[in-house]
């Protein structure tokens, strides 16, 4: 076995470039996969011989992510906040970057108030069955115009026991008459013409989830502006965005009527979320 998944790594170093420590992670975690047994056992059992079919399937996976197909479409889970999530190429592959947001939802959530809480573009759910998973009290409503992400978002709701509303909306549009305590979101902030998207993992994302426009901002701009009808006064918008777009965000969000915006930066550094109270 220990030479079976020796040869992968160096498989996934040479064709697409990752260093040693992560192709060894991604071997494993589809060896495991492949033949349905932890993590925990591949250590114990490396000098184990293999049969034909547990190589055949190992070797199928292996082939795909060759290709540069992502380890979360292979296995179909990814962790997010410490819980697994069921993903597809119907929606984004949960993100670390991400958990940024949460932490400050999470802040913003009293866990012994029933504040009203919207996901915006919500995928696979990650964002918001967090939320009501961590703030029990709180009524989260999620929305996404793809019904396939929706799909996604209600069965990792049912698997983690979450409470979440989902509705399918492009946006606020079926929002009509709702106010809510906080609204998140991460949407499509990549610009159309970004390199980024013909690369690597994030070619078999889907498009419509990634980009949004010439400069990546069109969403940014449309959610910033409707924000506004349908936050309480006093009510907070939170929105992730690219590395390099939190002094245009802010500038949004200051014409939005949140006159004080802030940003947040991630581990790296990144300045990675904006946002800001709605003026009274």
């Amino acid at each position: 076995m220990a030479d079976c998944l020796g040869a992968a790594s160096r498989q996934l170093v040479a064709t697409l470039g990752l260093d040693t420590r992560t192709a060894r992670l991604e071997t494993r975690v589809l060896a495991a996969f492949a033949w349905n047994v932890s993590p925990a056992w591949l250590i114990g059992h490396d000098t184990d011989p293999l049969a034909d079919a547990h190589i055949a399937a190992f070797d199928a996976l292996l082939v795909r992510r060759l290709a540069g197909e992502p380890v979360a479409y292979l296995t179909g889970t990814r962790e997010f906040y410490g819980r697994p999530f069921h993903v597809s190429p119907d929606v984004l592959i949960p993100r670390p970057d991400t958990e940024l947001l949460v932490e400050l939802a999470l802040a913003r959530m009293p866990d012994d108030q029933a504040v009203d809480v919207l996901d915006l573009g919500t995928g696979s759910g990650c964002i918001a069955i967090t939320l009501a998973l961590e703030r029990p009290l709180a009524h989260v409503t999620a929305v996404d115009r793809s019904a396939a992400a929706l799909a996604i978002a209600r069965r990792n709701a049912d698997t983690l026991n979450a409470r979440v509303e989902f509705l399918a909306s492009d946006w606020f549009d079926t929002l009509a008459g709702r106010y809510f305590d906080l609204i998140v979101g991460n949407p499509p902030y990549v610009a159309v013409a970004d390199p980024h998207l013909a690369r690597g993992d994030v070619r078999f994302e889907p498009v419509s989830a990634l980009a949004a426009g010439h400069d990546g901002l069109d969403d940014l701009r449309r959610l910033t502006r409707a924000a506004r009808a349908h936050l309480r006064h006093g009510g907070t918008l939170l929105l992730e965005h690219g590395y390099d777009q939190a002094d245009a965000v802010q500038a949004l969000l200051r014409e939005s009527g949140i006159p004080q915006p802030r940003s947040w930066a991630d581990l790296a550094g990144i300045l990675r979320v904006s946002g800001g109270e709605l003026s009274e």
